[in-house]
């Protein structure tokens, strides 16, 4: 079982910047792919960044050169730093991570961080 925690959203103006950070625990986190999510109202989850075991990163085309996910391993937290904010990346913000037990995919999800960019 992984426990994810996330904090660190809040309000912005158009432009700002936010870390987003989710803690871990209950796995061996340098094991886990992890990611961010975002859902907006009356939207889908979209993914918005992930990360792998092996520190390979993807993004979505919305978020390239402004958004960046990193992780410590050693603090077990995974971190998404938000720069040039838009109103459109008004969503809550979702910690998910992937667990690989015996070749079977287990997916967590934290409580969410809403993110509100104001113009």
């Amino acid at each position: 079982q992984v426990q994810l925690v996330e904090s660190g959203g809040g309000l912005v103006q158009v432009g700002g910047s936010l870390r987003l950070s989710c803690l871990a625990s209950g796995s061996i986190f340098s094991r886990n792919d992890m990611g961010w999510y975002r859902q907006a109202p009356g939207e889908q989850r979209e993914m918005v960044a992930t990360i792998t075991s092996a520190f390979t990163t993807k993004y979505a085309d919305s978020v390239k050169g402004r958004f960046i996910i990193s992780k410590d391993n050693a603090k077990n937290t995974m971190y998404l730093q938000m720069n040039s904010l838009k109103p459109e990346d008004t969503a809550v913000y979702y910690c998910q991570a992937r667990q690989n037990v015996l070749g079977k995919l287990y997916d967590y999800w934290g409580q969410g961080t809403q993110v509100t960019v104001s113009s």
